[in-house]
């Protein structure tokens, strides 16, 4: 009784204990909700697995073997509970259309997807927070406008149409700088062909800059019209200084957020400039599991997606948290 008064004492004294015990509960509670969605998703497809791996001319013993191998003669709840299990001990099960581990199919295409997200993500946000901070520094001026109306105009455009337009412009019609499709060789990762990186991240780049633009312009414009900002001005405090010393760190919280909604973004979105450009990511291994009916396949990637939504909202809300001095205040 001691140990969890003892701990209910230092949740409330630690706001950030608190958030963290908060958020890893609510973490789980939606993973076991996204897993049961997922699995019965998948289950109630029209079609029998077995008739996808074997194909329609198999004959019925057949079919029967693949099905007691894959537990399919088992019950709903069965297969639910068997494959849980499985995954909790790192085992996400045996690729249908392959034959091999999910997880020795995943790991190459998680590495790329990572590699892929992670540069277009940080450059991305550096691009997008110094446009944001310039032209919240000349409000209303002809930078501003031409900045934040090309951002309008990019928020409108689909990613398969950046991901073409591209291509035409870089790679097959108007210039022959980079090549049109990122096809990895097998055993090699993009840090091993570069250049094959340029079109993807710079699709990406394009799609993500205009949201954390927006946001870190709002943000900064907010901040400078505040009354310490207008204070820091009255005492002649250098314009530059005041906008990174006194006003972006004030502007940091809805920046973050946007962020972190940005790689959650990523994780989904780049399933089709995946698909745009044939790199061997996480987002073209979901599509062909799909089109090959791939059901560990599928579930495996589907619940990898659903923890990393859940893993960096976490590390968002620790991050404002952590940048907000007020709310890390016990109460």
């Amino acid at each position: 009784m001691g140990l969890f008064r003892s701990m209910r004492t230092w949740r409330k004294r630690s706001p950030l204990v608190q958030l963290l015990v908060s958020r890893v509960w609510q973490g789980i509670v939606t993973l076991v909700i996204v897993s049961i969605l997922i699995f019965w998703a998948t289950e109630v497809l029209p079609g029998n697995a077995a008739y996808a791996v074997l194909g329609h001319n198999a004959s019925p013993a057949e079919v029967h073997s693949l099905e007691i191998q894959l537990h399919l003669n088992r019950g709903l709840f069965a297969q639910y509970v068997s494959w849980v299990a499985g995954v909790l001990s790192g085992h996400l099960g045996t690729s249908i259309a392959s034959g091999v581990p999910v997880w020795t199919l995943l790991k190459p295409r998680l590495v790329n997807s990572a590699v892929l997200a992670v540069a277009a993500g940080v450059v991305g946000a550096t691009v997008a927070v110094l446009l944001g901070v310039l032209a919240a520094a000349r409000k209303d001026s002809k930078l501003d406008d031409a900045v934040s109306g090309f951002a309008l105009a990019t928020i409108a455009l689909p990613e398969f149409v950046v991901a073409i337009t591209l291509v035409i412009l870089l790679s097959t019609v108007v210039w022959h700088f980079f090549p049109g499709v990122s096809v990895l060789a097998p055993g090699t990762y993009p840090w091993n062909a570069p250049k094959l990186m340029i079109l993807p991240v710079a699709a990406l780049v394009i799609i993500v800059v205009p949201y954390i633009f927006r946001m870190t312009r709002a943000a900064m414009i907010e901040a400078l019209e505040s009354d310490f900002c207008e204070m820091a001005r009255l005492k002649g405090v250098p314009r530059g200084r005041m906008l990174l010393v006194h006003a972006l760190p004030n502007a940091l919280p809805p920046i973050v957020q946007v962020t972190a909604l940005t790689f959650l973004y990523l994780a989904g979105g780049i399933v089709i400039v995946e698909e745009a450009f044939a790199y061997p990511g996480i987002g073209q291994g979901l599509v062909n599991a799909v089109s090959a009916r791939d059901i560990p396949v599928i579930q495996a990637i589907v619940l990898l997606l659903a923890a990393f939504y859940v893993v960096v909202n976490i590390v968002a809300d620790v991050v404002v948290l952590l940048l907000t001095p007020r709310r890390r205040e016990a109460r």
